[in-house]
């Protein structure tokens, strides 16, 4: 399937009048708390500013649990068929092997890391979502303002104004949230030196399925197998690359790896830095905060997606159970906690994963090499490492 063809527009739909559950956003986290919410009967509207999915390719992780979350909306099966299994990944430098992360222990269910692109990830949920209730998805619907208690829902749809009635409000609009500002939530972040270029190209590699990661002086660089034949290439570079260039990426893979790429065959090129933040409320009235909308953590380790629908998949019974007349004041209070402590977990991971790729003068590299190769000579620690990896 083409990405032309994957970013195809859907029948359009327009706002209605009321429903239950408003969420705002119709990325992949949205999506997926829709079809949850769809599936106990809960009536759903999802407003996606966006006429068109992106056919940018970015997240491209998923980690057993978020896979384990995502059979409850029936699409695990397909992605684990499409997608690329990483049983095993490596770490190198300087032409030899420090440490080997077994995955198969991990997860007894899905004992490994897949990879998709989002894009694909995105098509299969909004399949979903649309067999589910084909007008749940309202896309080009912009949110101008709403109640505070989330009741209800003003925006603009094709040039039109629109007021939609709903019991609850869920933020699932990014980082940037504009839900988020308006409610006043309060949102602390800072952003982190580390930048980076990436980029997919033809897998000429040889590893097959192996995750690679290259721990080299002049910053790391990580290799990650993707269907199609594909594998993505993430290197630290020492500033944000504005112009960024297939040939640029190559030549920084080549000097610090060895492995010539194939240019003309680039079919994704991205340049990014890095910003960490975490809302200091994620439920306020009626209205509830999940995704990056939440918190933000690095894209480094692929765990910012996956923490978004952990955060769908464990916060969709409670807003099911509050519609149908059930106190649930203190599983929203248990909710708030565990996901906040969650995204501070991941977000040290994340952190770590940073600093483990970070420029060192070549004599400090190889003591840090050693040090990281005894240890992962423990299975104990290996194992745990494994686990901490896979958000487990």
């Amino acid at each position: 399937m083409s990405a032309e063809q994957a970013a195809s527009p859907a029948p359009r739909s327009v706002p209605r009048r009321s429903s239950e559950v408003v969420v705002v956003g119709g990325g992949p986290v949205g999506m997926y708390l829709a079809v949850l919410l769809l599936q106990e009967g809960v009536s759903v509207q999802v407003l996606e500013q966006r006429l068109n999915r992106s056919t940018h390719s970015r997240a491209i992780g998923v980690h057993p649990p978020a896979l384990s979350s995502l059979a409850q909306a029936g699409i695990a099966d397909t992605m684990t068929r499409e997608g690329i299994r990483i049983t095993q990944g490596e770490a190198r430098s300087a032409g030899r092997t420090v440490a080997r992360l077994d995955f198969a222990a991990a997860s007894a269910r899905y004992p490994f890391v897949l990879t998709l692109p989002q894009v694909r990830t995105e098509q299969l949920l909004e399949e979903r979502l649309r067999a589910l209730d084909p007008g749940a998805l309202v896309r080009g619907a912009r949110v101008e303002t709403f109640s505070d208690n989330g009741a209800a829902v003003h925006g603009i749809h094709g040039g039109e104004p629109f007021t939609t009635q709903a019991c609850l409000l869920v933020a699932a609009d990014g980082a940037r949230s504009s839900i988020r500002s308006a409610l006043g939530s309060g949102w602390a972040s800072r952003e982190l030196p580390d930048t980076y270029l990436m980029g997919d190209f033809p897998d000429g590699t040889g590893d097959g399925t192996l995750a690679v990661l290259y721990l080299e002086p002049d910053g790391i660089v990580e290799s990650f197998p993707l269907p199609g034949g594909l594998r993505r290439w993430v290197v630290r570079t020492d500033a944000l690359q504005q112009d960024p260039t297939a040939s640029s990426l190559a030549e920084l893979v080549r000097r610090r790896t060895g492995h010539r790429l194939e240019v003309a065959g680039n079919s994704m090129l991205s340049a990014f830095g890095v910003q960490i933040g975490r809302a200091h409320r994620l439920v306020s009235g009626r209205t509830v905060l999940i995704g990056d909308a939440a918190h933000q953590i690095s894209p480094i380790g692929g765990q910012g997606m996956n923490l978004g629908w952990l955060d769908a998949a464990a916060v969709a019974p409670i807003m099911a159970a509050s519609l149908h007349g059930k106190p649930v004041g203190r599983e929203l209070r248990e909710f708030e906690r565990r996901r906040r402590r969650d995204a501070v977990v991941a977000s040290a991971q994340a952190q770590l994963n940073m600093m483990l790729g970070r420029p060192l003068p070549p004599g400090v590299m190889a003591l840090r090499n050693a040090g990281l190769e005894r240890m992962f000579q423990v299975p104990a620690l290996g194992g745990a490492v494994a686990r901490r990896f896979t958000m487990q």
